[in-house]
This record gives C-alpha cells, sequence and structure tokens, in this order.
C-alpha cells in the first residue's frame, strides 16, 4: 500500500488548520480503521454523515463532507472536518494523489450501449500484440489478472485500489467503461485518461437521472470535466448529439470519428453476414480494408472498430491492430451464441435492455438467419418504467414472435411489469407472457424451427434473478444450453 501522507498533501484543508498523517482513505463506514479519512458523503437512503460519530470512535482522524454533511454534523466535536462544495470530486482527487500510480495509458468509454464490447475489444487487441492491459465495466475486471466488481465503474476508493494494483504487477493498458451514475457521482475523477469514447446515446435509466437531458449531460461530462484539453476523443458520429460533441471536442483536442458517415476518419462500407461470423469492408486513411470478424451483428463490427481506434490512439499502428480483428473473441453475454439445435436453430444471449438496444440487436441477428427470428425480453423492476412499452414495441417490430418474462423484478409485481412491456405490443397474436424465465426460455427453443433463431434479451452476462428480497442464480446461456439439450434429446 501506498505511504501514509498529510491530509494537505491530498489536497485537503479544514477551516482550522488541522493536518494529521492520513493512512488510508474510506468511503464505508464499517471499514474504518485508526488513522484514516473517512468520506461522510450522501448515499441512496442515508447521508454518511450520520455515521460519522462512530468513525469517530474507530479511530478516524479526519472527516470530508459536503454541506449537506456539515448541517447534519453541527454540534459534532471534530478535530478534522473538510467540508467541500463537491465532495465526491474532492473525494476522487485525493483517493488519486493517496494511491501514487495507476497504469500509463487508460482510456474510457462511455454511452449507452457498446461499452462493454469496446472496452473488452481493447483489452483483446492490446494482449495479442503482448502488452500487460485490462478491461474494467460490468463483466468485473478482466485480462492480465481477473476480478470481480459491484458496479460497472467502482466507487473512487475501490478504482484507484484496482488501478494501483494494476500498476504494480507490471499493467500498463487499461480500458474502462464510463456510466452515467459512475460520471454523475465523480467516480472517475482523478483518473488520468488519455482518450476517451462516446459510442451511441438512447433512453436509459430516468429512474435515476430526471430527465434524458441530465442523462446525456453525464456522459458528456467525461469529455467537458474530466478530458477537456489535449486528449483524444474517439466519436460515433452517426449518431447527431455525438457529433455535435465531438465538433466542439475538436476545438481542443485531436479526435478520430467512425460511422458509416462518410465524413468520419474510419467509414464502415459494406457487410456481408455469415450463420456465425461477417465480413466488414472499411476505410481508414484513405485505405481500404476487407475483414472477417468472428462478431454477430452490425452494431458489433462498429464496437469493434471504434476499440480499434482506441487502440491506435494509445500508440499502437493500425496495420497491426487491423490485422488482429480477426482473433477478436465474443463478450460473455454480448450477441453471444449460447446454443443450437440439432435443427441448426440458434440461440443468442445479449444485455440488451432498452428499446434501442433492443431494436438494434434485433435488426442485427436478421441478416444472419433464413428462419423466423423469436425474441424473450423482461423489463427490471424499480427502474424507469416509461421504457417498457417502448420495449414491447421494439421487439414487435423487429422480431416474429415476442415471450415476456421476468427480469430481476425486485420488489415490483411481475405482472404489472408485464402488462407495461405488452402495452407497447399492438397484435396479441405475436406476443406471449411466461413469468418464469427458465420455463420461457424452454418454450422458445422448442418453438425453434430449421433456420430459426432465438433472441435471449436483458441479462447477458448476469448469472442471478432479483425476485423481491432474494438473489436465485440464474444464467441465460446456461439455461439455453439446458434446454436444447433437453429438447434434442427426447424423441418426436
Amino acid at each position: 500500500m501506498p505511504k501514509p501522507k498529510r491530509l494537505s498533501r491530498l489536497g485537503l484543508y479544514p477551516e482550522n488548520g488541522n493536518d494529521p498523517l492520513i493512512n488510508e482513505i474510506i468511503f464505508d463506514s464499517r471499514r474504518v480503521k485508526s488513522g484514516c479519512l473517512f468520506a461522510a458523503l450522501k448515499g441512496v437512503s442515508v447521508h454518511g454523515a450520520k455515521f460519522v460519530e462512530a468513525a469517530l470512535e474507530a479511530g478516524a482522524s479526519a472527516i470530508l463532507t459536503d454541506q449537506e454533511g456539515a448541517f447534519i454534523l453541527k454540534g459534532t466535536k471534530i478535530d478534522t472536518l473538510v467540508v467541500e462544495k463537491d465532495a465526491r470530486r474532492a473525494l476522487a482527487k485525493a483517493v488519486s494523489i493517496f494511491m501514487e500510480k495507476q497504469p500509463a495509458t487508460i482510456v474510457a468509454i462511455t454511452g449507452t450501449n457498446g461499452k462493454t464490447s469496446v472496452s473488452t475489444f481493447c483489452r483483446q487487441l492490446w494482449n495479442a500484440m503482448g502488452i500487460d492491459a485490462i478491461n474494467i465495466g460490468t463483466t468485473g475486471i478482466e485480462g492480465s489478472w481477473s476480478a470481480p466488481l459491484n458496479y460497472t465503474t467502482p466507487d473512487p476508493v475501490k478504482l484507484h485500489e484496482v488501478l494501483y494494483k494494476a500498476a504494480s504487477e507490471g499493467v500498463t493498458h487499461v480500458a474502462m467503461e464510463a456510466s452515467s451514475h459512475g460520471l454523475d457521482q465523480r467516480r472517475l475523477d482523478g483518473v488520468d485518461i488519455k482518450a476517451a469514447a462516446f459510442t451511441n446515446f438512447s433512453r436509459d435509466h430516468l429512474d435515476y437521472h430526471v430527465s434524458i437531458q441530465e442523462y446525456f449531460d453525464a456522459k458528456k461530462g467525461l469529455f467537458e470535466r474530466l478530458c477537456p484539453k489535449e486528449k483524444i476523443g474517439v466519436f460515433n458520429i452517426d449518431n447527431k448529439e455525438i457529433k455535435n460533441i465531438c465538433d466542439w471536442y475538436a476545438l481542443n483536442n485531436d479526435v478520430l470519428t467512425i460511422g458509416h458517415d462518410e465524413m468520419a476518419d474510419l467509414v464502415i462500407l459494406d457487410q456481408k453476414f455469415n450463420s456465425t461470423s461477417q465480413e466488414v469492408r472499411f476505410s481508414f486513411k484513405d485505405k481500404i480494408y476487407q475483414k472477417s470478424i468472428n462478431l454477430i451483428g452490425t452494431f458489433q463490427a462498429e464496437n469493434l472498430l471504434m476499440a480499434a481506434l482506441l487502440v491506435i490512439s494509445s500508440g499502437c499502428k493500425e496495420s497491426e491492430v487491423f490485422e488482429l480483428l480477426q482473433t477478436i473473441k465474443p463478450v460473455r453475454g454480448r450477441m453471444e451464441l449460447a446454443a443450437t439445435r440439432r435443427n441448426g436453430a440458434t440461440v443468442y444471449v445479449d444485455y440488451a435492455h432498452t428499446p434501442e438496444a433492443i431494436e438494434v440487436a434485433l435488426k442485427s441477428l436478421k441478416p444472419h438467419i433464413l428462419g423466423k427470428l423469436i425474441v424473450i425480453i423482461g423489463a427490471g423492476g424499480e427502474r424507469d418504467e416509461g421504457k417498457r412499452p417502448l420495449m414491447g414495441l421494439a421487439a414487435e417490430k423487429n422480431s416474429d414472435f415476442v415471450i415476456i418474462t421476468d427480469d430481476n423484478p425486485r420488489n415490483e409485481d411481475p405482472q404489472l411489469i408485464h402488462q407495461m412491456i405488452k402495452n407497447g405490443i399492438k397484435d396479441s397474436n405475436k406476443v406471449m407472457v411466461i413469468g418464469d424465465r427458465a420455463e420461457a426460455i424452454l418454450n422458445a427453443v422448442d418453438l425453434l424451427g430449421v433456420g430459426d433463431c432465438l433472441l435471449i434479451a436483458g441479462k447477458g452476462h448476469e448469472t442471478a434473478q432479483f425476485i423481491g428480497q432474494n438473489i436465485f442464480p440464474f444464467d441465460d446461456f446456461e439455461q439455453a444450453s439446458l434446454s436444447v439439450s433437453s429438447l434434442d434429446g427426447i424423441e418426436r
């Protein structure tokens, strides 16, 4: 671990001028130790200031809080109290200084969809070139070493612990997801980001953000606040909002653009789809390339080529990067082939859980299949209710049959969630509701004929189902395999 440092060395100054030696920075009140700085910040249900007295009894040397916390702590005897208007940013900056080191090359990816794929593809490309690299995000830490994570973008204390360990173990390159929650809560502030990418943008997380504009502004923070000058931005300019940011960002930074737009630096010219792969033809710097990639869907080609631009922006030669595209493997739970029936029908698992993601996933699958396209969808409980009928609409418009099922209903009534999704579907003959997810998958697989395809959308890589207060093991990939094995083992 890094050496202890004076509070002032961390950029924190209490009103009374005290400057204690800090041996650790703690964000979780349950982990408070003697000599630490405890960050008492607002949580989901309670403010961390409520735990300050316990933290002081446990030996905390200093307290960092915001103005709301200072009000709660009025009258509490605290030897060293730091009050910051943006306490989350102050915490992230302090942790960055305290932990001392992070890998030399870090790229960050934001966007509604594609973050996990782009970050994983970056890491795979670096690893293939002999570079020690990891990706950090929804699927945990992967690459030169692996570990699970609770959040797409960890809290700043955990994040900088990961970056410190990575640098200490010789990891030089990191590709990380920048979620809107993480950006809004300043979790990435203090990370030395060399390049940042914006994949796409559509409605999501309106259970957290009060409006789609606030959601967009959170994403924009990666470029405005974290990487304002002398960085590299990579943008998919097929999206109008992203193109506008790109034009502004280019005033003070280098940019690389991708898209079907002929003005992009990397233009996707054409794609030819096979059953489990595709040929992609694209131009970059006035040179045309054609590569075979082992990925399904138009959007995955976009994700892979965006990753290639990020890797090129990190100093790697484009010729070497493009030669490695054919070696890239699918990401767990991202348009991943889970099973194939004896009749050739295929079953894919994908993390699509927004209206646009469902639409894009289904449209991307269609060129790869000759028969019917069936989709299983659900919607998370205690999350954005407004997107539920839109998900139903997207599923109906882009598939031949829709099965609605549970997808982490949490404490909501699953039947109400099903009905909200169903409200977006006009043709009642194209939809079936089967609440039990395992039963839904089994029934859907049973419907598959020669040349048909099933997309199980929503959970992707996840291995649990949240129902009420209970967490049950559940893996779409595993369930699809079991269903195919069970049905194809029965004589008909």
